[in-house]
């Protein structure tokens, strides 16, 4: 089995999860004339499709790195990583979150790749991306996400707890 097929059947264990928390995000109480004329009270927000990639942290990593973002950035093997897809213009938020020791998500960060690659292209000092070998084969950047607030759409704490942490 590759790693690849290891890492996905681990993080889809906790999808349900991740869904239950992301959806209401995508969700909108509906206009007084689409919930009289249309039926619907509920709309889903959208413009296009979303995609949303999703990052698990293992149980531990909150304790040591509890406002750091991780990126894959490189692979030893030349495959493709999430950095190059970002920065190519794919994915329109990133769920980033850890798992306690009952493998419930109990601390989360939506961040929006828009503002992300903006964030690059503007002033990467910013963000301050730092890289990071994971001595598996795989690299990583890694960045504060105190340092840059304007990039969540939402998060389990709110932003000036974050920097208390």
């Amino acid at each position: 089995m590759s790693q690849y097929s290891v890492d996905r059947e681990w993080s889809d264990q906790n999808i349900q999860q991740m869904k239950q928390i992301i959806g209401p995000h995508l969700l909108e109480i509906s206009s007084f004339k689409v919930d009289t004329q249309q039926a619907a009270d509920l709309v889903v927000l959208t413009s296009g499709n979303i995609t949303i990639g999703c990052r698990l942290r293992r149980p531990g990593y909150f304790e040591r790195y509890p406002n750091d973002i991780t990126i894959r950035s490189a692979r030893d093997s030349g495959a493709k990583t999430e950095l190059s897809k970002i920065v190519d213009g794919w994915g329109t938020w990133i769920f980033y979150g850890h798992l306690d020791r009952d493998d419930i998500i109990h601390r989360w960060f939506i961040i929006d790749l828009t503002r992300f690659r903006a964030g690059l292209i503007r002033d990467q000092g910013r963000i301050g991306l730092q890289n990071k070998k994971n001595g598996d084969g795989t690299h990583f950047v890694y960045f504060d996400i105190t340092r840059c607030p304007e990039l969540l759409v939402s998060s389990s704490e709110m932003v000036e707890e974050l920097v208390a942490v």
